[in-house]
């Protein structure tokens, strides 16, 4: 079956969900909000020139999930779906989902946000497959740490290389759409890369490239 693979924030919402829910939470009273937004901000930025830490961000934005119960946390992520994350939704986005549904193309978000954050945003799309960083729980409760690689950068590739193994696929003839410098290592190993609303350095190497690039946010 062939793939079609996209990248979540920033491609096909208008928007960092991971980045969205700490500013959520400084907005809500849950953290610090001095202390988390400086940190937040500081990460993001890491982030946008592709010098993101992983494993330091990681430790950062699971631990509000850690000292949490959750019965909270699940109605703390449903306010964040109705007020944050409503307002970046992309028509265009679910258009280009529906045109690869149509050509018999089965759909992936791959992501390097965990999945508390991203499960509900990605069941909004229709999209059931997801390869997303996995926080750990143990007896029902977040522990702030991580299960397995985080899926970002180099690691992104490596969790679709395990997911495809799993699933009996190959990356065979498939797509795959982002924003992000973050994402080269998996761009460069799709048939068919696609720079969605790209960031500079990401737009650079698909011009020099010769990859499309498209914007999901004017149509």
């Amino acid at each position: 079956m062939q793939l079609a693979l996209f990248d979540l924030d920033n491609t096909l919402i208008a928007g960092d969900s991971d980045y969205s829910w700490g500013e959520f939470l400084v907005g809500v009273g849950k953290v610090d909000p001095e202390v988390y937004r400086a940190a937040n901000e500081r990460f993001y930025a890491d982030y946008r020139r592709g010098q993101l830490d992983i494993h330091a961000y990681l430790r950062f934005a699971l631990a509000p999930l850690a000292a949490a119960e959750p019965a909270e946390l699940e109605a703390l992520r449903e306010r964040f779906m109705a007020e944050v994350i409503a307002p970046l939704w992309l028509p265009g986005a679910e258009r280009l989902v529906l045109s690869h549904r149509e050509r018999g193309h089965r759909p992936v978000i791959v992501t390097a946000t965990n999945r508390f954050v991203v499960e509900p945003i990605c069941l909004r799309l229709g999209i059931p497959d997801i390869i997303a960083t996995e926080p750990e729980m143990v007896g029902g409760r977040y522990t702030g740490r991580v299960i397995g690689e985080p899926s970002f950068g180099p690691g992104k590739l490596s969790r679709v290389r395990l997911w495809l193994t799993d699933q009996g696929l190959t990356l065979d003839n498939s797509h795959f759409y982002s924003d992000s410098i973050n994402d080269l290592p998996l761009l460069e190993a799709v048939a068919h890369p696609v720079a969605v609303d790209p960031d500079q350095a990401l737009r650079a190497i698909a011009r020099e490239r010769g990859w499309p690039v498209i914007s999901l946010r004017d149509r």
